[in-house]
């Protein structure tokens, strides 16, 4: 076990904080922290201007895939679903149950977030072909974050969906940081769902619980998605290069480090499914980094040592602005200014080091092959 995830046992509660009724659920869904998944709006003239004449023929294979909807009938619960829930659930331990509680409100506010902006992206442009994506892509992130609040359910979690959409802020990103951040998003997420699925798929006793069993073919969407994203950036090429090259480094490492730090809080979870946090989330990021070379012309070196270092420091340095907040008072306020310089200064030093350049490739589309 690595040194930040034998610290998250002992400070798991403290980072994650405990979920007990649905009011507890609502609330952690409406937080925003630094590690919660946001709620976004964008500058919709500038997306209605988009042009994707480039990328023609790609594009429109593309939308007969959204059109064909492979996975219409997939986010159905099938027999089995509610008698292992009554199975597995009991042998959760307290401890366990809080983690994989964080684990679905996290994951349901980030795919509820797509489902938000994605949807208000169409209201807003004229533009036929993004109003036709957004509507597709809508469509998928609704049934993901609706299948997963039925297993919030389960427990008597229920997530009041309107209630979020309402009562959570939102980030104004510009155009091409929604991109970015996106399209990060969207494979990140393929590749932590397909990274799970094909582990459980060789040691079956260790799924803890059925909606590990709809990964596969749920992961393809999110896929898909991350395609669309390519394809409009390789459609309009000024947002890979100058200093936006800049920007999409700064976002690989904000997406990257964010996913290190939150899955550092949840070491039972990793385990019961037969990872190690630190191993797990570095095969996520190296099929990111291989994915993501469609598009961007640069990635980080996730095996320089500094790198390393860095992520494990940063998981530190969030244990300890969570003790720092919880003792409050003046001390606490220091301490957590402390940490806040600490961490901007060892996330200056990821943004340093050197990045790896990569030629993109001729043919943009990928298949889900991992």
């Amino acid at each position: 076990m690595t040194q930040a995830a034998a610290l998250d046992f002992d400070h798991v509660e403290l980072l994650i904080g405990t979920v007990e009724n649905a009011a507890d659920a609502n609330a952690k869904a409406v937080r925003n922290t630094v590690l919660s998944p946001r709620f976004y709006t964008t500058d919709f003239d500038a997306m209605d201007k988009l042009n994707i004449e480039s990328v023609r023929a790609e594009w429109d294979i593309m939308m007969k895939e959204y059109e064909g909807d492979n996975n219409h009938d997939h986010f159905q619960r099938d027999a089995a679903f509610a008698d292992e829930v009554r199975e597995l659930m009991p042998q959760l331990s307290p401890e366990m149950r809080q983690e994989f509680l964080d684990f679905l409100i996290s994951s349901l506010t980030s795919e509820f977030s797509g489902c938000i902006l994605y949807n208000e992206v169409r209201k807003h442009v004229k533009n036929p072909d993004i109003k036709q994506l957004m509507t597709f892509m809508a469509r998928d992130e609704s049934r993901h974050a609706g299948f997963i609040n039925q297993s919030l359910r389960d427990f008597d979690l229920g997530i009041d969906l309107g209630q979020l959409k309402r009562t959570k802020s939102y980030t104004f990103f510009k155009p091409k940081f929604i991109f970015y951040a996106t399209y990060l998003s969207e494979k990140i997420g393929y590749a932590r769902y397909i990274t799970i699925y094909r582990q459980l798929e060789k040691h079956p006793d260790k799924r803890f619980h059925p909606i590990f069993r709809w990964f596969e073919r749920w992961c393809n969407d999110e896929f898909r998605h991350g395609e669309s994203f390519a394809l409009i950036m390789r459609a309009n090429p000024n947002l890979l290069r100058g200093v936006n090259l800049l920007w999409i480094r700064f976002f690989i490492l904000a997406v990257y480090a964010t996913m290190y730090v939150r899955d550092h809080t949840r070491p039972l979870l990793h385990e019961a499914m037969g990872f190690e946090s630190t191993d797990y989330d570095y095969e996520v990021f190296r099929i990111t980094s291989d994915i993501a070379r469609q598009v961007f012309p640069i990635e980080v070196d996730i095996d320089h040592p500094t790198f390393r270092a860095c992520m494990t420091r940063l998981v530190e340095l969030s244990i300890a602005n969570a003790k720092a907040k919880e003792r409050g008072g003046l001390i606490g306020l220091a301490g957590r200014a402390i940490t806040a310089v600490q961490a901007a200064y060892t996330f200056g030093k990821l943004y340093l080091l050197p990045v790896k350049k990569n030629t993109l490739p001729a043919d943009i589309r990928m298949q889900p092959t991992w």
